[in-house]
């Protein structure tokens, strides 16, 4: 588990704090590559690369957490419409928010800040934080 003072300005803005990176901002954007999308504080698996498509949104997005156990779902009325607030369900880290305008076969949109997650390649095993 990373200890918050081993963690970055903006992995405590957002897996801490609740907040947002900017869009189009994020490392894991544009990752095209096999492998598996862990929570950065502590490593749990939390995605797949199979479930993840191209939103447009500005932020990785997902169609599938890879087990119902991976998320935690809050309600967030933080601003003027309800929206669900996602969470790292060993951690419970800040990620990012899921919407229902996602595609088949969920119809789920989880969007999800790249600095809340680091990606493990299935070829090398390299880990590369968001």
């Amino acid at each position: 588990m990373k200890k918050r003072e081993d963690m970055t300005e903006m992995q405590v803005h957002v897996c801490l704090n609740q907040g947002t990176e900017y869009p189009f901002t994020g490392k894991l954007l544009d990752q095209q590559k096999k492998g598996l999308y862990r929570c950065v504080v502590c490593h749990s698996p939390l995605f797949v690369s199979d479930t993840k498509f191209d939103a447009g949104c500005g932020w990785p997005s997902f169609f599938q957490a890879i087990s119902p156990e991976a998320i935690r779902y809050l309600d967030d009325y933080t601003l003027s419409r309800p929206r669900t607030e996602i969470r790292c369900g060993q951690c419970d880290a800040h990620l990012g928010h899921v919407f229902e305008d996602g595609p088949p076969p969920t119809g789920l949109r989880y969007c999800v800040n790249s600095v809340s997650m680091a990606f493990e390649d299935s070829e090398t095993g390299e880990l590369i934080e968001g």
